[in-house]
């Protein structure tokens, strides 16, 4: 039977895998399937279809270049919170069975990981997307559901990552 301790190192490598697998389909998804996302984000950023009587139209950006730059860095942001979540899982696998220094140091990359994954789905999606051009106003482009389920993961699991390590013997 496996003691206390290495369970808890296991469900805090298994979920850095998990949030690893998540960023990685996405950023596939992204890249092989580029317009339909990259609609959201033109939309979101043109603000067309929040609240007609809105006054806060005066932030809209409807320029085709930075629809496009926005996607492309979202994209980059994804693929670098998969590769970091990538290694930090294959680090925690590695060392699941290390003494509690060399496991905890092994988290780094995860925790860089999830900390790209938080200011892209909190700040770029919820701050941003969603208070700046207030796509809360908008029932057909609308992310918010989809970014705080992701981060109401994420958050979580940076917390467990952070418990500290206790010896498994």
């Amino acid at each position: 039977m496996y003691s206390t301790p290495f369970l808890f190192r296991l469900a805090k490598t298994i979920a850095v895998t998990a949030i690893a697998l998540m960023a990685l389909l996405v950023v596939i998804g992204n890249t092989t399937d580029y317009f339909t996302n990259y609609q959201f984000v033109e939309h979101v950023v043109k603000m067309d279809t929040v609240f007609p009587q809105s006054n806060v139209h005066y932030r809209s950006i409807n320029k085709q270049f930075l629809f496009h730059a926005f996607y492309i860095t979202i994209i980059l942001l994804e693929a670098m919170m998969a590769l970091c979540c990538i290694k930090g899982s294959f680090l925690l696998f590695r060392n699941l069975k290390s003494t509690a220094p060399i496991f905890h140091s092994a988290k780094n990359w995860a925790v860089a990981g999830i900390t790209v994954g938080i200011a892209i789905w909190f700040l770029g999606f919820e701050v941003i997307g969603g208070e700046w051009f207030v796509m809360w106003q908008s029932s057909t482009w609308n992310g918010l559901a989809a970014a705080e389920r992701i981060v109401s993961f994420l958050v979580p699991v940076l917390i467990l990552l952070h418990l500290k390590e206790e010896e498994l013997y």
